[in-house]
């Protein structure tokens, strides 16, 4: 098991409270790209990276005909989806099987689904090029792709300058996050690496994710999931001065800059039918 798998196993059940919400939006327009291909009779879809179902679940309802394998690196994601799935749409649990798997090793033959589909996981993979052609390899001739991921965006936003700020003021080591080295630089790039792997007939646009965090959530969302442990290991009386000076500075900024802005890109692809 890698890093990036353990992690995800250790953070399933926050993932899906605070962060699915976030991308859930722009992961539900991601399925409009398949449509077509749903309507043309594809059946048979698999979820690259599918976390804790933020593209399998809508899909399962919105295509009552197809059946969706499911894979993520993480067994803790995997078990999480189909709790979801059984919780959330009675009747569809025998239409979803998840695999335990990277997106680069998928365990399926050649030719195996209609559709492919990937949210917010391409950026992760140790080797896009190899996770695409892998894509490649499963999807029956004419198949086709469809992702969303993040552009290259160094912008920063308002609330995380805040809490960095308050960090270094209350003593607390502020390691400052590595830009996310797999984060695609543009549009094209993303529509020739596509290309590269073999894809034909590539479409590629960009689009913003725009998430309204209010101060109560993105205290909880720092509390709860992404700074959980730090948090946690704060004195009770240090960590109530914290968040009260935290609470304070969040309410001074303005609305808008409580909006997570990110710039994304969608782009899909077909699998030559020959």
């Amino acid at each position: 098991m890698t890093d990036q798998a353990e992690r995800y196993d250790r953070i399933a059940a926050g993932y899906e409270r605070w962060w699915a919400p976030v991308l859930a939006p722009s992961a539900l327009r991601l399925l409009d790209w398949l449509d077509e291909d749903v309507g043309s009779g594809a059946i048979e879809l698999v979820d690259v990276g599918v976390g804790t179902g933020n593209l399998t679940i809508p899909a399962l309802a919105r295509w009552p005909t197809v059946r969706i394998a499911g894979v993520d690196a993480s067994r803790e994601m995997i078990g999480a989806v189909e709790v979801l799935v059984d919780e959330r749409l009675p009747g569809a649990a025998d239409r979803f099987n998840g695999h335990v798997a990277f997106a680069a090793e998928m365990p399926f033959p050649d030719a195996s689904f209609d559709a492919a589909m990937s949210s917010f996981v391409l950026q992760l993979v140790p080797s896009r090029a190899k996770a695409l052609r892998e894509v490649r390899r499963v999807l029956r001739p004419g198949g086709r792709f469809a992702f969303v991921t993040w552009l290259v965006d160094e912008r920063a936003f308002a609330p995380d300058r805040v809490f960095d700020t308050l960090l270094d003021e209350f003593g607390f080591e502020n390691e400052v996050d590595p830009p996310r080295s797999g984060d695609i630089p543009s549009v094209e790039r993303a529509a020739s690496e596509m290309r590269r792997a073999g894809f034909r007939d590539v479409v590629a646009s960009p689009a913003e994710l725009d998430y309204a965090f209010t101060v109560k959530s993105y205290i909880a969302f720092l509390t709860e999931f992404d700074e959980q442990t730090l948090f946690e290991e704060m004195g009770r009386s240090e960590r109530h001065r914290f968040l009260a000076r935290f609470r304070e500075r969040l309410m001074a900024l303005d609305p808008d800059e409580l909006h997570f802005r990110v710039p994304i890109v969608y782009a899909a692809g077909r699998r030559p039918p020959h």
